[in-house]
């Protein structure tokens, strides 16, 4: 059996040839494909501004930077996310507070946020955890009541809906992911969508080193050579064959979804009678988009032992996450306690995440699950 890996793109020919024909165009980079990529994401969603840049951590890191807060100020997030969710705080001279999680969905736990308000607390970062949408409702009213920033990373979840509303207008604003494993790809890429006008014109500069006026608006005979740098951005900026890809893959993306979905469902069929493994769930009132398929191991199956097993027999099995915590610059730098999350730390210890993509194989899914019954025997 070859290789299985936990996650992989699907590129076809008509994406080869929509970034063909961008390289042989005469904008490569900052040109009208951006705009043309941002509005088919937005309109897809149904929310109004969209700044698309070279990744989702670029995109995180503006839309932190985007709310000005005071130096110093906390913003409350997961733990159980990648780095970046976090670092993105960091980037700003802000303090991160992470609060815990709940074990069914991974996703953080609005009780615990409550708990950690205090008078410097300014924002929250939720995660739409393996493409499951959080309590948002819930959220929302925490956020409403103590008067603080909502920001939904959903770098999971594109496509996702919570109450029959698709994820991308909840929050003040809301992170998409475009790296290969996610729901579609533009190779490196992310964005961030906000119906909040005033955001959206700081976004499009922060993107650009914080200049206030793009290369197509100075592009042309009669285009004036004056520009200005209002803000202290960086270099974020995706390129128009990047953004020909993701429309293109946009045009797949319901029928990407739906192969998640059935293939979320042919592993619950099929672990359904496994007793030592905990398949995850899906919550009411949403739609999930399985980014990943975690499993939980039982208390007595050493999950070192059994990541080796299923790596031995070519399954890519991976752990999504290790807690932010746990890392060397955190514990250098800050000064948190494990046993101050309980679940993540009971979550980490027995998470897996299996094999998922669209392209993948109803055999292969198969295999899976007949290495996982095998580990027992």
């Amino acid at each position: 059996m070859k290789f299985i890996p936990y996650g992989y793109q699907w590129t076809d020919e008509e994406d080869i040839k929509e970034v063909v024909n961008v390289l042989k165009s005469d904008w490569i980079t900052t040109g009208p494909k951006i705009k043309e990529f941002e509005d088919k994401i937005c309109e897809y969603i149904g929310c109004k501004y969209g700044t698309a840049v070279n990744s989702g951590t670029s995109a995180l890191d503006i839309a932190v930077q985007t709310l000005d807060l005071p130096t110093g100020s906390k913003v409350i997030t997961t733990p159980f996310t990648f780095v970046a969710t976090s670092n993105a705080i960091l980037y700003n001279n802000l303090t991160p507070v992470f609060a815990d999680i709940k074990k069914e969905t991974r996703n953080i736990n609005p009780e615990e946020i409550r708990k950690k308000i205090t008078d410097k607390t300014k924002a929250i970062i939720y995660v739409d955890y393996a493409g499951q949408p959080c309590d948002i409702k819930e959220i929302k009213e925490i956020a409403d009541e103590h008067e603080l920033y909502l920001i939904e990373d959903a770098c999971h979840a594109l496509g996702a809906e919570y109450r029959n509303k698709k994820i991308g207008n909840f929050g003040d604003m809301t992170i998409f992911s475009f790296h290969p494993v996610k729901h579609i790809t533009t190779g490196e890429g992310g964005m961030v969508v906000t119906n909040n006008r005033e955001f959206y014109n700081k976004l499009k500069m922060l993107r650009t080193h914080g200049i206030d006026k793009t290369a197509m608006d100075r592009f042309g005979s009669d285009a004036s050579w004056a520009y200005d740098m209002k803000l202290l951005g960086r270099n974020y900026r995706i390129t128009d064959f990047q953004c020909a890809l993701g429309i293109s893959q946009l045009n797949k993306l319901d029928n990407f979804i739906e192969r998640r979905q059935c293939l979320a469902d042919l592993y619950n069929e099929l672990l359904e009678d496994v007793d030592f493994i905990k398949t995850p769930i899906t919550k009411e009132n949403v739609k999930h988009v399985w980014h990943i398929y975690t499993v939980l191991l039982d208390e007595n199956i050493n999950r070192d032992n059994f990541f080796g097993h299923m790596r031995n027999n070519n399954i890519g099995v991976n752990i999504h996450y290790i807690p932010i915590y746990h890392f060397s610059y955190y514990r250098e730098h800050f000064n948190f306690n494990p046993d101050d999350f309980p679940v993540t730390e009971k979550v980490f210890k027995k998470i897996t995440t299996l094999p998922l993509y669209p392209k993948m194989k109803d055999e292969d899914v198969r295999y899976v699950c007949d290495k996982i019954k095998n580990y027992v025997r």
